[in-house]
């Protein structure tokens, strides 16, 4: 069934929103994802304050076109999706290439970082980034690393006087 010009202006609207809020897209094709495969996917991007969207190639177009964003979906193969990303930067790239190693029918097909196209290959290279979390974790134990082994250093004296210590008394 065909959509009303009032129903496709809806659409727009709200695809534009999302772009004016977003601090990622990923375009992905979900080409033969099942219904219940798409669902887990919404989900699981929900609880990492992400959005997938699903529209007509044309009306992305025109969202982004009235966004002031060069983008051309006519020229992305197969069903378009778009994950959209309001938190964390990488999250949606992350989490649709997760999903698509678990999934071949979705497939990354690229994305909006930093106010820039990039390609499939970018968009994966992004995803395998880790997350804020695990490289501030990194980053602690690699501070944490000399204070310990200088605290174990000084230990072992203190351990090797007790050990002289206790044979002399013997």
């Amino acid at each position: 069934m065909a959509l009303t010009k009032e129903q496709k202006k809806n659409i727009v609207e709200k695809l534009k929103q999302s772009i004016a809020q977003q601090k990622a897209v990923v375009f992905v094709a979900i080409d033969g994802l099942k219904t219940t495969e798409l669902f887990d996917l919404r989900k699981e991007l929900k609880q990492d304050n992400c959005l997938l969207t699903v529209a007509k190639k044309t009306l992305l177009s025109i969202a982004f076109k009235q966004s002031k964003m060069e983008f051309d979906a006519k020229e992305l193969k197969g069903e378009l999706a778009l994950v959209f990303g309001f938190g964390d930067e990488i999250m949606p790239a992350r989490i649709a290439y997760q999903f698509s190693k678990k999934n071949k029918n979705l497939k990354i097909l690229g994305g909006f970082f930093e106010n820039e196209i990039k390609t499939a290959e970018e968009m994966i290279i992004l995803a395998k980034i880790p997350s804020k979390e695990e490289l501030l974790a990194k980053i602690i134990g690699s501070i944490k690393a000399p204070i310990s082994g200088f605290a174990n250093v000084l230990q072992g004296n203190i351990k090797g006087l007790i050990t002289v210590l206790a044979k002399a008394k013997t």
